[in-house]
């Protein structure tokens, strides 16, 4: 029972008083038992009912008037929103297990016409409902041309919203449908990766606009939780947050990198004896990197320029960026200067996190 509806309750089963009534117990149930806690004149019987079915009568607008204000609901209860979609089989449904362990409340394959109504059903929760994660897929494709139009009702409405793009390549998804023998979303008649295509061509211009992409080619379910929980487990929400990671070229560009660094015009490590078996998180690897011409220089313009862009990425409102940072093979110079690079931004206040994704490969 609702707390609404416990005030109609209390109301409409009070006895009406008279000379020798005692006051009901229930009545000091209600949202207001100062109002009660002194009884009337018994000369004047009716002025108790009368007065509590005006105090009722006015809270009662008031509640039902104060949503009304700001286009259905105040500010200060707009909750928090996170859309996760991308890939069928890149891991929406962990991304969304994960929030949920996190309190979020999450909503799976929410139409995208009714992400508008989910947000102000929950601000009408009075705090209970703080932060929403709403699914949405390919499998609500009637639905998903109102998407568009229900982020800009949000935005209308000054809803803070975050989009999470779950990507993966092409062979990783094959794989992954082909392990759990199911068909794709959208393959109808076709092959899997006929599928695949129609589904990433639908899903380009959302991925766009994303705020935070996350790569599970090479994830497994552990590891995509760990992403997921250095971005949302924190209680409170930075400006900026930022994954520097290290990666290999001959082992392919990641494909949710917003910015790419490449440190192959230093001097390679392996080509040293010595230094060959270790990695850039050794400090004998990371200072012979940084002892060469140019390395500390580079370090500190493109330290600078990140701060140039950290700047223009708060004032768009971007608080998810991606800085890959490459060698050959991932091993020595790319992990020294990630390392560097994300002592860098660290001291500048974004938080960040370092991934060595080729590290160990060899």
């Amino acid at each position: 029972m609702t707390e609404h509806e416990s005030e109609h309750t209390t109301a409409h089963t009070t006895p009406q008083p008279t000379e020798h009534t005692t006051p009901q117990p229930t009545e000091h149930t209600t949202a207001r038992p100062a109002e009660h806690a002194t009884p009337q004149p018994a000369q004047h019987p009716t002025a108790q009912p009368a007065d509590r079915a005006a105090a009722h009568t006015t809270e009662e607008t008031t509640e039902q008037a104060a949503p009304a204000a700001g286009g259905g609901v105040p500010d200060a209860a707009i909750p928090e929103l996170v859309i996760i979609s991308g890939m069928s089989g890149a891991g929406r449904s962990t991304a969304a297990k994960c929030l949920e362990d996190l309190g979020w409340f999450v909503v799976d394959n929410l139409p995208p016409a009714l992400i508008p109504t989910m947000v102000e059903l929950g601000a009408r929760s009075q705090g209970n409902v703080a932060r929403i994660a709403v699914v949405v897929d390919v499998r609500g494709r009637r639905f998903f041309d109102n998407l568009r139009q229900s982020l800009a009702d949000l935005e209308a409405k000054n809803v803070t919203r975050r989009i999470v793009f779950l990507e993966s390549s092409d062979d990783a998804l094959v794989r992954r449908f082909e392990s759990v023998r199911r068909p794709h979303p959208l393959q109808g008649d076709g092959r899997i990766v006929d599928g695949i295509a129609a589904e990433r061509e639908l899903l380009r211009e959302l991925r766009g606009d994303a705020d935070l992409v996350i790569d599970t080619s090479s994830l497994n379910v552990h590891e995509l939780r760990a992403k997921m929980d250095a971005q949302f487990a924190g209680e409170e929400e930075p400006e900026l947050r930022a994954t520097v990671m290290s990666f290999g070229y001959k082992y392919g560009l990641p494909v949710d990198a917003d910015l790419v660094v490449d440190c192959r015009f230093l001097p390679n490590p392996h080509w040293v004896p010595e230094l060959r078996p270790f990695t850039g998180l050794n400090d004998e690897v990371s200072g012979y990197v940084f002892n060469q011409p140019g390395a500390k220089e580079f370090l500190d313009r493109y330290a600078e320029l990140l701060q140039l862009i950290a700047t223009g990425y708060r004032r768009e409102g971007k608080r998810y960026v991606t800085i890959a940072v490459g060698c050959t093979g991932g091993k020595h110079r790319s992990v020294a200067m990630s390392e560097k690079l994300a002592a860098r931004l660290g001291a500048e206040g974004v938080e960040t996190v370092v991934v060595h994704r080729d590290m160990g490969r060899e």
